[in-house]
């Protein structure tokens, strides 16, 4: 499907594409941010990677998201000043603080707090009037229930009450599964919308015992596709779960159920979407990843849009992918409520025409919430409200966590574990979720949660060689820079206290990791035992205290926090590389 000037791409708060317009846009100029008017006769709304964060919120996007490769100087891999100049906007307009790092304290003071499940309630009720009855549907791209004390406290079920009241028509998971199949399937229950996930089969001894599943002649799992008739048109939505999950998390969790990519069966899917199904339009709700997505476009033919999730990349424009089938575009919709896309499309004569994509970033302090859904919501967190309203201590430093090497609030998480464990070393793994919280500003209970609220969330301390600390951070770094983006998790690399280090992402498999240096100057010796200190252990049996007690212990000591040392990751052969810019 060719991509033409006719494609083109509103962006809110954004004004048009880099070169074709001046850098301060008209959107950016217009008194209503929201006024994207209708184009084709489908509207498809879009969100992903809430984490369950109901509330609005302040999230810093990364100052490094580096490619490498062809990956190099691509979105997603643009940060700072790099994405400014990629797509035409303006440093210090509304668009520069929702997308990137940049002058972030500053910016968020002025611009305020983002997202919140009330006003993305708003926002979606006005773009479903807009686009006319019957002519829309809202998909949600994964990780919605998990992410906050409440979410915690009821497995999931108030967020998913949440989004009923939404009306998501529907999704697919990745941390959703940390709650075990039993919990899993009573919320799948209660959810009014589809739960999709072509990629999800039992094991050879699931099956063999009959463990449940949606169609025991193939053993998936779930439901693999919907088609729903949108705006005249036979509209297919297909879910991709993480494909990774029981790596990345507990086995335990999804005992008796196998992941993965699944090419071959995905193009089955698609081909019976299009043939026995009819569908015009072929959507993949993906929660690979971009990187894996962009790959994934270029192997399967026959569907039109991905609509993806997992790596929280906010990208303003989709990337068009050449396969044998023509074209895909592939999308990624941010994270942690801040914004909602809005696909639309020109469907005439059982073919795609023309799309319009707007990213639409959700500002709490130019939308009203919806007051029904803010009531509700209010109902649900009032048992925990008093607890979470604890002021644990002030913080003098911005704390925020995304980005692909450190983050100060992961130092604090580090920190607090080498202090109240008694380790030399400290391990955080590299969560993309977690709001960001202002200089200056107090630190809650709840918003500790927000920063460490799993359902494997056990505190260790283990003897380790510096020959099996580096092993681990190989490792790791692997799954964030290994040439093949099917080998990539997508997650962050592991935050790492009481050590500094060096990383070359561009070097093979055992090579990236170097001059590891305890905080006292010493450096780590491969065959020296050293006391260290994690949490959120995919391996070890949960007995330890949850994270968040031991966090808390730690801020209560302080009135007020101050950051004495960030661990430093000194970074070999990035330079002038666009994902990476000023910490």
């Amino acid at each position: 499907m060719p991509v033409s000037r006719r494609d083109t791409i509103r962006l809110l708060g954004a004004g048009a594409l880099a070169g074709m317009v001046p850098r301060i846009g008209r959107a950016e100029a217009r008194r209503d941010l929201y006024d994207i008017g209708r184009f084709g006769n489908v509207r498809i709304l879009h969100q992903t990677d809430v984490h369950a964060q109901a509330e609005p919120l302040f999230f810093r996007e990364p100052s490094a998201n580096i490619g490498l490769g062809a990956a190099k100087g691509r979105p997603p891999h643009l940060v700072g000043t790099a994405f400014l100049d990629y797509y035409g906007l303006a440093r210090g307009s509304r668009s520069s603080y929702a997308f990137t790092d940049l002058d972030f304290d500053e910016a968020a003071h002025r611009y305020g707090r983002m997202g919140g499940l009330a006003h993305i309630k708003t926002l979606i009720d006005r773009f479903r009037a807009e686009a006319g009855a019957g002519n829309t549907l809202l998909l949600d791209g994964g990780d919605l229930w998990q992410g906050s004390a409440l979410a915690n406290r009821t497995e999931g079920a108030a967020i998913l009450e949440l989004a009923n009241l939404l009306g998501i028509d529907a999704m697919t998971g990745h941390w959703e599964f940390t709650y075990g199949e039993a919990s899993l399937r009573r919320a799948i229950a209660a959810f009014k919308g589809a739960f999709l996930a072509q990629n999800v089969f039992l094991t050879d001894e699931a099956a063999f015992n009959g463990a449940a599943s949606f169609d025991p002649a193939s053993g998936r799992v779930f439901r693999p596709y919907i088609v729903k008739s949108v705006g005249g048109a036979s509209i297919a939505v297909i879910g991709q779960a993480f494909p990774y999950t029981p790596i990345a998390h507990p086995r335990r969790f999804v005992a008796d159920w196998s992941f993965g990519i699944r090419e071959a069966e995905l193009q089955k899917v698609v081909d019976e979407a299009r043939g026995k199904a009819h569908a015009d339009i072929v959507l993949l709700l993906s929660h690979n990843g971009m990187d894996v997505d962009l790959k994934l476009a270029g192997r399967v033919r026959g569907i039109d849009v991905i609509l993806g999730g997992h790596t929280h990349d906010a990208v303003l424009k989709p990337v068009a992918v050449a396969n044998a089938g023509g074209r895909t575009l592939v999308t990624n919709a941010g994270s942690n409520g801040k914004f909602l896309a809005v696909l639309d499309l020109d469907v005439a004569g059982g073919r795609l025409k023309d799309v319009r994509y707007s990213l639409v970033p959700v500002f709490a302090n130019l939308v009203a919430p919806d007051a029904a859904l803010e009531k509700r919501l209010q109902v649900l967190a009032a048992p925990q409200a008093a607890a979470l309203a604890e002021k644990l201590c002030d913080t003098q430093a911005l704390l925020y966590r995304r980005g692909n090497f450190n983050g100060t609030m992961d130092q604090v998480i580090c920190d607090a574990l080498r202090q109240e464990l008694g380790a030399e070393i400290a391990l955080s793994p590299g969560f993309r979720w977690g709001p960001s919280i202002l200089a200056g500003a107090a630190i809650t209970m709840g918003d500790l949660m927000a920063e460490t609220a799993i359902t494997y969330p056990d505190v260790y301390v283990q003897d380790m060689s510096g020959a099996a600390l580096k092993a681990v951070m190989e490792d790791v770094c692997d799954n964030l820079f290994n040439p093949d983006p099917y080998l990539q998790q997508g997650g962050d690399m592991v935050r790492i206290g009481g050590m500094d280090y060096a990383c070359t992402p561009g070097n093979s498999m055992g090579r990236r990791i170097s001059a590891l240096t305890l905080d006292s100057g010493k450096p780590v010796e491969a065959g020296k035992t050293y006391r260290v200190a994690g949490w959120a252990s995919v391996t070890r049996p949960q007995q330890g205290r949850p994270v968040w007690d031991v966090v808390a212990a730690y801020l209560r000591r302080a009135p007020t926090l101050r950051l004495a040392k960030l661990n430093q990751v000194r970074l070999h052969g990035v330079g002038g590389n666009p994902g990476y810019g000023a910490a």
